[in-house]
This record gives structure tokens, sequence and C-alpha cells, in this order.
């Protein structure tokens, strides 16, 4: 049996990402973040239930009125917005255009002045130019999709006085388990799955930082009013580009389904991972 402490498990998480990045799989993924429908769609989604999920994910973070806080990869606010009704100050770190105009928008609507955006990646942001150091809390929820991840990790760690929380996946999503089943029949070649939370664990043994992990079942739900809509909606994500794959996808929804209360209706459900550590002095 092979001896895990010997593993480099940045170069493990290296080798995931390189395959995941790679061809279709990569391409539509990269794509997606770029344009501003699929963002609003991403933002409607955030906004269900005023906010939920993210007050929820809030709730399991030790804050105070007083904390200043870091979000890295912030897209239209999911956390940033309710952080910020309750924190004294957030940074919101978004490389997307796309995903800075909700963002901006939803700080307009709900009259917000504690948010600062930096409009950059977590890689390209300067401690002294782009951000005011140190933080209470640093967040990176749902991410790390980064190529070094250690680099990532230990700069997270530079960054806090107090605590850092990454959010990251322990099994496969909705969305990825019906990627896996479909990829091969419209592209030709597997899907590539993203690495799990317990790359991201190890490698924090490796660097010497004794992280927590708590995983919980979360349910996916996205909800359509039509067949067609349902297509639009998930064409993006499956890299459909012509009419052969459209059908494909079209037949594959079709069977997933359920038509419940008027909407046709696609659920699953996947387990996440919050792991954090606070930083020793």
């Amino acid at each position: 049996m092979q001896d895990i402490s010997i593993i480099d498990w940045n170069e493990v998480w290296k080798e995931q990402m390189h395959e995941r990045n790679s061809g279709s799989n990569g391409r539509a993924r990269i794509d997606r973040w770029n344009d501003p429908e699929e963002c609003r769609k991403f933002d409607r989604r955030v906004k269900e239930d005023n906010w939920k999920r993210s007050r929820d994910m809030i709730r399991g973070m030790d804050l105070s009125k007083e904390s200043r806080v870091l979000d890295i990869g912030a897209g239209p606010g999911t956390l940033a917005i309710p952080l910020a009704q309750s924190v004294e100050h957030v940074t919101a770190l978004e490389p997307s255009e796309a995903m800075r105009s909700c963002l901006r928008e939803n700080i307009r609507v709900y009259g917000l002045d504690n948010i600062t955006i930096v409009p950059k990646t977590w890689e390209e942001a300067d401690f002294v130019r782009d951000l005011s150091l140190p933080y209470d809390v640093v967040i990176a929820s749902y991410s790390v999709g980064f190529e070094d991840l250690r680099v990532a990790l230990q700069k997270m760690n530079d960054a806090t006085s107090r605590y850092v929380y990454v959010y990251w996946f322990a099994d496969s999503s909705p969305w990825e388990k019906n990627y896996a089943e479909l990829w091969e029949k419209l592209h030709g070649v597997p899907y590539r799955s993203m690495g799990k939370y317990n790359v991201i664990y190890n490698l924090l043994y490796q660097m010497g930082i004794m992280a927590n992990v708590d995983i919980y079942a979360e349910e996916g739900v996205d909800r359509f009013a039509s067949l067609d809509d349902a297509v639009s909606d998930q064409r993006g994500g499956f890299n459909v580009t012509d009419g052969r794959q459209e059908a494909i996808l079209r037949e594959f929804l079709q069977g997933k389904m359920h038509f419940e209360n008027g909407q046709y209706v696609l659920r699953g459900i996947s387990h996440r991972a919050r792991i954090w550590w606070r930083k020793e002095d």
C-alpha cells in the first residue's frame, strides 16, 4: 500500500486540473462564466429564498460586526452581499466582468457601501496594491480552481489574522454527475472530474496547517418552464455547439427531469465540504 505521506498532493491537484481544463471540458467552463446571460442565471439562483444557501454558509463562520472579510471569487455577491449586511467590510475579488456587473447591481439594489471590488484573480492580486491586510476572515467558496494550489492556500493563510474558510466538493455535484453520464456521447471523450476536498485537506496537512472539515449534504434544484428552456439553460455547461449535440441533450434532460407544479425540475443531492482553520500566532 502506498504511503500517503510521500504523495505530493499539490502535484496530484495539478494533474487533475490539467485534465479537467484540457479539450472541450475546459472550454465549456471558461466560456460560461464570461457570458453575461450565464452570470445572470447564476445570480438569480443565488438569490432564491432570500439568499438562503448563502446565509446558511455564513452561519457556520466565526464573524462579528467588526470583521473585515476577503471573498476570493466573489461572483455576483453570493456571499459578499449577505456578509456585508452583518460585518464591517468585504473585499470582493472577482476577475469576470460579467460577474462584476451582477455584483455591482446587487450592491446598488441592497444599498451597500462597505464592499470594495477588486477586478483580479487571486494569483494576480497584490497584497500592497490591491488589498488591505490582514483580514479577519478569508473565504474561497468553490473558487479554488488554481493550477498551483499550494501557493494559493499559503497566500490565503498569509492574508488572514484569524480564519480561512474554503468550500469545495466532497463528491460529485448533481451537474457533474450529469456531465459524466453524457459527456462522451456529446464530445467523444470522457468527462474529467475535478479534484475533491481530500486533496485540499491532505495538502494543507503537508503544509503544516491542521484544518477542520465539516461535510454536509446539499440538494441542487433547477426549475424550468419548458423542455426548451431546460435545453437552453443547460447547453452552455455541456458545451453543446451543434444540432446533433442538442438532440442528445434534449433526450437526456427529458429522461432526467420531473414535472412538478407546472414546472420541469432537475434535482440531485451532493455532499459539500467546509475546510477551515484558525491561523496560528
